[in-house]
């Protein structure tokens, strides 16, 4: 994923941990070789992007949690939403709202979380949910595993997700991310990790992504910048190679052969 993309979809968690810690106690694309190419640059930037896609309705599930941990435990309706907030979560549907400056927001969406002192976790439920002209169904699980105060902390999402964008094109999401923070003395010192397993459904195409060395990015640094991941297309496999550490937007498919073609993770 482009680190910048990361950030921002991340962002609006780290908010929420913090929250919840007071509250609850917390491309250019270049032609394929038709002989072995598996995966063109396109195809592995989309496949980056889904988390990002995924997690469009982040912003209101973090306002909508902000509320319900300031202690709303009843029934709310204005002209375009009715939310319900019981001490176990919410259930709020929208019909055409304008939400954290986003337009036309529509559909329902359901979240119920857990927590003791040293752990969250909870469950959003998407039911033809639409924002930013993607429309979502299924569901996205996190669980927390580390308080802001840690010098480290984590969380993994889990996704059984369907997305249908603006053009009508599908994607599906499958599976499992684990994000890791590690707070360093300066920005370069200061980690982002990205471990796990899923699979991506983009059309006919299915995509099956496993990370077999974590991939690690820093705050100073645009990009991942390390790490290694394995992308199978319809049974055939290339690997991925975000780099060395340097700070760069270089990253290196490798194809079965052993051929390697470099290309850049910069929009």
């Amino acid at each position: 994923m482009h680190m910048k993309k990361f950030m921002r979809s991340t962002q609006n968690w780290l908010w929420v941990i913090v929250v919840t810690c007071f509250a609850l106690s917390c491309s250019s694309d270049k032609d394929e070789d038709t002989e072995q190419a598996v995966l063109s640059q396109a195809e592995i930037e989309q496949i980056l992007d889904t988390d990002e896609l995924s997690g469009v309705a982040d912003g209101i599930v973090t306002d909508l949690f902000m509320n319900s941990s300031n202690g709303l435990t009843n029934r709310t309706e204005t002209d375009c939403f009715t939310a319900d907030y019981q001490e176990t979560g919410f259930t709020v549907t929208f019909d055409g709202c304008t939400v954290e400056g986003i337009e036309n927001v529509s559909g329902t969406l359901a979240v119920t979380y857990m927590s003791d002192e040293n752990n969250l976790s909870f469950t959003i439920t998407f039911t033809d949910f639409m924002v930013e002209g993607v429309q979502l169904n299924g569901t996205r699980s996190f669980s927390f595993n580390g308080l802001v105060e840690d010098s480290a902390f984590g969380f993994t999402v889990s996704s059984d997700m369907s997305l249908v964008l603006e053009d009508g094109s599908v994607i599906t999401e499958t599976g499992n991310k684990t994000f890791g923070f590690i707070f360093g003395d300066t920005l370069e010192d200061s980690l982002l990790t990205i471990d796990g397993n899923w699979t991506v459904g983009l059309g006919n195409d299915t995509y099956a992504v496993a990370v077999s060395t974590t991939l690690e990015g820093n705050l100073s640094c645009e990009h991942l910048v390390a790490g290694l991941m394995q992308i199978g297309k319809n049974g055939l496999a290339v690997s991925v190679d975000f780099g060395d550490g340097t700070c760069d937007d270089i990253a290196t498919i490798i194809y079965p052969d052993g051929t390697r073609e470099d290309f850049s993770l910069a929009d």
